[in-house]
């Protein structure tokens, strides 16, 4: 598990956040996925865009840079959506709706990944 922390806002988007790093893990991601409770996510790396099809829970998405800067945000994005991105995102982290809000994280804003 490893725990997202936004270092320029001074808060954490997730506690504990899985892990999608296989080509299957990274297809599957959270498909199937009865929802997510706060301080929970999933780091999908690498990945610049995802989708909401066969999800059951909007999400919010976070694209973050090879150097660990957030270069895109998608709040709430819905279930059966096809297409969410950003340009130069090396990894994306999902997380519970309104996560973004509650955070402030904006585009530019710089993170930290620990594992626990």
């Amino acid at each position: 598990m490893i725990r997202v922390e936004n270092r320029t806002r001074g808060t954490c988007l997730a506690e504990t956040c899985g892990e999608a790093r296989s080509f299957l893990a990274r297809g599957r991601g959270l498909m199937g996925h009865p929802g997510l409770t706060s301080g929970e996510g999933l780091l999908i790396d690498p990945c610049s865009s995802v989708h909401s099809f066969f999800m059951r829970f909007a999400i919010d998405v976070v694209f973050v840079d090879r150097h660990d800067r957030v270069v895109g945000l998608t709040a709430a994005m819905p279930p059966n959506r096809p297409f969410a991105g950003a340009w130069g995102a090396r990894y994306v982290v999902e997380l519970p709706a309104g996560t973004i809000v509650v955070t402030g994280t904006q585009v530019g804003d710089q993170l930290a990944l620990e594992r626990v």
